[in-house]
């Protein structure tokens, strides 16, 4: 009995593992990763700034107050210059007129004079001069990628990283029973 009971037990597992073989051998196709062809994965980049401030030292020239911005003096004493020179010219009616013209003509040229003096009186300090300044970057935040089935369609998908020249296809499999 001892005999029979092992033959039984040996025969019952030789008929599991015929039909597990069996089994396995009927789906490896449909249980292996399939493969599609990368026709290409292009990178998908996003633009970021990158603002920073820059600064530098710059020689700032700048005008002295003016305490007569009217040139009041320079066209005082010019009149009276021209008018002393005016009274040097001529006689008469003559001398009354060329005074007159003298001092107009000293005036007017005293006040330039001055004018210019104060335009020239100047004093430079170095200032910081600053701006901000935008750098942009790209960053590559994904890819897509165009794939071929097996069978010759062409497909696109959306990936975090670059899948080389081969992409795994995840599809439902059917399996057919004995």
């Amino acid at each position: 009995m001892n005999t029979i009971m092992k033959s039984a037990l040996a025969s019952g597992v030789a008929v599991v593992l015929g039909l597990g073989v069996s089994a396995c051998n009927r789906n490896a196709s449909a249980e292996g990763p399939t493969y599609a062809k990368v026709i290409s994965a292009t990178p998908i980049k996003k633009t970021y700034n990158n603002p920073r401030q820059v600064c530098h030292e710059e020689t700032v020239t700048h005008h002295k107050p003016v305490k007569d911005s009217n040139q009041v003096a320079g066209t005082a004493i010019g009149a009276v210059v021209g008018g002393v020179l005016g009274h040097q010219v001529g006689g008469g009616r003559g001398k009354t007129l060329a005074t007159v013209a003298g001092a107009v003509a000293g005036g007017y040229a005293g006040k330039k004079i001055q004018e210019r003096q104060q335009e020239k009186d100047t004093y430079t300090t170095q200032e910081q001069q600053c701006q901000t300044v935008n750098r942009p970057y790209s960053k590559v935040v994904g890819y897509t990628v165009r794939y071929r089935l097996p069978d010759g369609t062409v497909q696109t998908t959306r990936m975090d990283h670059d899948p080389g020249d081969k992409v795994e296809i995840k599809q439902a499999t059917v399996v057919s029973s004995p």
